[in-house]
């Protein structure tokens, strides 16, 4: 049973969903203009507990499960991505490798700041070399007495601007048949030799801040090395990010609901001489490609999460959600810009910021590519078993 009835999980989705249509929906070219999320909706969505939802009640989250997670995150990918990206690394790729991997003196210190938003957790994997495989990492740590130094740098983190904790992987050795040498670690932002560059100019997202972070001589103590135990880092990578696949997958299935939506009310109103536009039959298949997209997509969530929280499947599955679910949003996306034609490629126009921001969905937590490749070299595995 998860930590959260069904009968208490209802109020807050419908909270949620007030809180997205109502208050962010209405300023969204507020925060592409300002290329920031207003305090204000930022102080609200903590009192909600959005900034800890994921994370489990006895740390002072709401302990939502990936079947409730789900959920959420269809509300939340209908409005700006930036949003939910404000507290998504604190409640998933970040935040759930505490979770998953901490020691309980190490979730004591910072579980509880996470889940109210006190502190901004940042996932600190990505490097120039090294982005949808860690095998690849060059960041390295080296004990030095007491102590463990930390050098390299990481791109693209998200969040890193605003971090108050990075969630750092590093290289302890070489990888060899013993293990991968990749261990995760609790830096603080303010830890000397911690350098964050400016944030990162981006196609969309606007208001989502990423940026490269450099650790230059970062000297930490030995119990910031989470669990206590080198060889977590690949295992709490790949754990985390599996999970975070499904939570995008989601994401995603509720931006291109925003984009069928957007879609049809346009087809309903817009006339092409005289002719509501949604009159006509080409038209009307572009919306029931898309109707038809969404709807899969939400069918293919939900059962990847019932099987990643009943253990069924916690790779297979979420590799394939993420890749069907993003390209599925990526193609609603372009139809809702040939639905309003010449009006979807103006900027201020809904469809045209979406368009933008799905791009990206692609990309992170693990390319199209590499999913591919997870779910095919998994499903050969599995028949050779």
């Amino acid at each position: 049973m998860p930590a959260v009835s069904q009968e208490d999980f209802q109020p807050i989705q419908e909270l949620v969903h007030e809180f997205i249509r109502d208050r962010v929906v209405p300023r969204e070219q507020e925060i592409a203009d300002a290329d920031a999320i207003p305090e204000e909706l930022r102080r609200q969505a903590a009192e909600m507990g959005l900034f800890g939802y994921a994370i489990p009640q006895e740390w002072g989250g709401l302990g939502l499960d990936l079947t409730q997670d789900v959920e959420l995150a269809m509300e939340l990918g209908y409005t700006t991505l930036a949003l939910r990206s404000m507290f998504g690394t604190n409640n998933g790729i970040a935040g759930q490798v505490l979770v998953g991997f901490g020691t309980d003196e190490q979730k004591s210190e910072w579980l509880e700041r996470i889940a109210s938003g006190a502190v901004v957790a940042s996932f600190a994997l990505t490097e120039p070399g090294a982005g949808s495989n860690p095998a690849g990492l060059r960041t390295t740590a080296v004990l030095d007495g007491g102590d463990w130094v930390i050098d390299g740098q990481k791109r693209f983190i998200t969040n890193a601007p605003i971090a108050d904790l990075f969630i750092v992987f590093a290289r302890t050795r070489p990888a060899d048949e013993s293990g991968t040498g990749i261990a995760v670690f609790l830096v603080p932002a303010d830890t000397p030799g911690v350098e964050v560059a400016a944030k990162d100019r981006k196609m969309g997202q606007e208001g989502a801040w990423t940026a490269d972070v450099t650790f230059t001589g970062v000297r930490i103590p030995a119990a910031s090395l989470i669990g206590g135990d080198e060889e977590a880092g690949y295992r709490a990578a790949m754990t985390s990010l599996a999970r975070g696949r499904v939570h995008i997958a989601a994401l995603a299935v509720g931006t291109a609901q925003r984009a069928l939506d957007e879609s049809v009310a346009y087809a309903a109103s817009a006339t092409q001489g005289g002719t509501p536009i949604g009159d006509f039959q080409l038209v009307q298949a572009m919306l029931a490609d898309q109707q038809t997209g969404v709807l899969a997509g939400r069918a293919l969530v939900r059962e990847t999460a019932r099987n990643y929280v009943s253990g069924a499947d916690r790779r297979i599955g979420p590799s394939s959600a993420k890749l069907y679910c993003t390209e599925m949003v990526g193609n609603v996306a372009d139809l809702a810009v040939q639905v309003h034609g010449g009006t979807g490629y103006m900027r201020d126009v809904p469809v045209e910021r979406i368009y933008r921001d799905v791009r990206l969905l692609r990309l992170y937590e693990g390319t199209s590519e590499i999913q591919r490749l997870i779910i095919g070299g998994g499903l050969v595995r599995r028949a050779r078993r």
